[in-house]
């Protein structure tokens, strides 16, 4: 069974909004791990009853960002975690990156006291989609580990 030697959690600054901000990064960067090498037409298959999947994890990822911290809302919450058969696995992960470096300047420009829900918000989100995406690549492949 594949593996990958599991990331310790980040060692931060000591504020709230470092210490936030270092874990949201980790996860963010544990939920592309997941579909880093993870084969197709897998990577888009839903592996449980809800119809996940796991590149759709990612895209739904991306409008949460965007919706957290660019102000932009989807008009179906329910149509993220779509993937368009067009959309390579190198363009979601590409999306989700841009939409990471736009928050990230929005958290660069913001008081910490401003921030801090959206972070925690991100946080908690982030790292619920990174437990599903463990799951949906074990069951892809045997994958494990961060």
């Amino acid at each position: 069974m594949p593996g990958k030697r599991d990331q310790p959690p980040p060692r931060t600054g000591g504020s709230e909004t470092e210490v936030l901000r270092g874990f949201l990064d980790y996860l963010r960067e544990a939920v592309i791990a997941k579909v880093d090498g993870a084969p197709e037409p897998a990577v888009r298959t839903a592996m449980v009853p809800s119809g996940t999947t796991l590149l759709g994890l990612v895209r739904h990822l991306t409008f949460v960002e965007r919706a957290t911290f660019l102000g932009v809302k989807p008009r179906s919450w329910k149509a993220t975690f779509h993937v368009p058969a067009g959309d390579s696995v190198a363009d979601v992960v590409a999306g989700y990156r841009e939409v990471v470096a736009a928050s990230n300047e929005v958290l660069d420009g913001s008081v910490a006291e401003d921030v801090r829900w959206r972070l925690a918000h991100m946080v908690e989100e982030t790292g619920r989609h990174a437990g599903h995406a463990d799951i949906i690549r074990e069951l892809i492949d045997g994958s494990t580990g961060r």
